[in-house]
């Protein structure tokens, strides 16, 4: 066991601060096998577990619900797997001043259901099933109403944060006017559990709206997707998502849909729906419901998954580089920030389509970067790409994690 390995003074250790047990086949990050589990109640073991880890050289890597475990490269190793899922609360909902608190094992479902009992929202999608607070902060995840609100890091006002030698640091406060200089929080937000241990976050909410509405219409190319988007941004709509679908060998090519998604007062909403689906022209409809699928990462297990970035104006020529290389796009328009499902064929041809799909993006403003793909194009494939500021992100790793123990090699540069 590679727990044995360990030693039995590291796992006494650990598991002096809380429930500790010895890995199973089942905790194993991404291919990578895990030593030990710890399993934390709340900050304070976390910095204690975080203490002993750091007094005998354990390499660390946090789990919640394990919806994004698989996304990036594996760590390079995994010593101690800590699971938050016992940090499952929400700490303090101040409805008066629209924030809440909650831990990072609480799943985003919970918080959203908490707030919506007073009316509130926290614009944070569930993208993945079960997705907890602290996953989504380190994934970076986001989805459809980002162009509402921005992610989950511009709805972010406080954090709680165990470094890699234990100290406990907080950023933020608890109102949203509280500017607290250097933003640890923010920073921390999409470093894949490289930079430390995310416990607690606070987040800006939105009041919940009255009345919801899908407008959605059949498109067939990147042209109609392109000439959509910028007619309903450009027009005076406000819309909460712009979405499209769109691609995919087992599709039909004229299957493809784009939905624009309204919310607000009942009246408001109907008058904006009807103006949205004249713009849309012959074939559009509006729904009470989202439709299937939305919100959700389109790639199934064994597809590669990558995340498209580009500035508006090279929508279609992104949308059609996808296409072209036989790829399922689903996200977010209207924002520039969308993912495709490619399928796996070969691990040249994958990579080879990676490289393609990257030019054209990078070319237009944007990155592509690789989320999951089966272990051989994993290994054949950078996830990366061009990363301004590399040396800079490197030095503050060095900062925060001297010993490299924290999720070491997930991130970019190999971080």
């Amino acid at each position: 066991m590679v727990a044995t390995a360990l030693g039995e003074a590291a796992r006494a250790a650990v598991g002096s601060a809380c429930e500790v047990r010895e890995a199973t086949g089942d905790d194993a990050v991404d291919g990578t096998p895990a030593g030990l589990v710890a399993r934390p109640a709340d900050t304070s073991e976390v910095a204690e577990v975080m203490r002993a880890s750091a007094a005998h050289g354990l390499s660390v890597v946090s789990r919640g619900a394990g919806t994004k475990l698989a996304w990036c490269p594996p760590p390079e190793s995994a010593d101690l797997v800590l699971d938050l899922t016992a940090m499952d609360r929400v700490l303090d909902h101040q409805a008066g001043d629209l924030i809440v608190e909650a831990e990072a094992g609480t799943p985003l479902a919970a918080v959203r259901s908490v707030v919506g009992e007073q009316g509130q929202r926290l614009v944070v999608d569930e993208t993945t099933p079960g997705a907890t607070v602290g996953g989504s902060l380190a994934a970076h995840a986001s989805g459809p109403e980002r162009m509402l609100a921005g992610t989950a890091r511009d709805l972010l006002i406080g954090m709680t944060v165990v470094r890699a030698d234990g100290v406990v640091a907080r950023s933020g406060g608890r109102v949203v006017k509280n500017v607290a200089g250097y933003d640890l929080g923010k920073l921390l937000v999409g470093s894949f559990g490289t930079l430390g241990v995310i416990t607690r976050a606070t987040f800006r909410l939105h009041p919940a709206a009255e009345t919801e509405r899908w407008v959605s219409v059949p498109v067939a190319d990147a042209d109609a997707v392109h000439r959509l988007t910028h007619a309903v941004v450009h027009a005076q709509v406000v819309p909460a998502a712009v979405e499209v679908d769109l691609g995919g060998p087992a599709r039909d090519a004229a299957s493809g849909s784009f939905t624009v998604q309204l919310g607000g007062r009942a009246t408001g909403v109907t008058r904006r729906a009807d103006a949205v689906a004249h713009l849309l022209g012959g074939g559009a409809e509006v729904a009470q419901n989202a439709p299937d699928g939305w919100g959700r990462y389109p790639w199934a297990p064994d597809e590669v998954g990558l995340k498209l970035t580009c500035v508006l104006s090279g929508l279609r020529d992104v949308v059609a580089a996808a296409a072209g290389a036989g790829a399922r796009v689903r996200g977010s328009a209207g924002s520039g920030v969308l993912y495709a499902a490619l399928p796996v064929t070969a691990a040249g041809g994958v990579v080879a389509a990676v490289d393609r799909l990257r030019a054209t993006c990078v070319a237009r403003g944007g990155s592509a970067v690789v989320l999951q793909a089966p272990p051989d194009v994993e290994r054949s494939c950078d996830p990366w790409g061009p990363v301004p500021a590399l040396d800079l992100m490197r030095r503050v790793k060095e900062r925060f994690d001297p010993d490299r123990r924290m999720a070491p090699g997930r991130f970019v540069g190999g971080i």
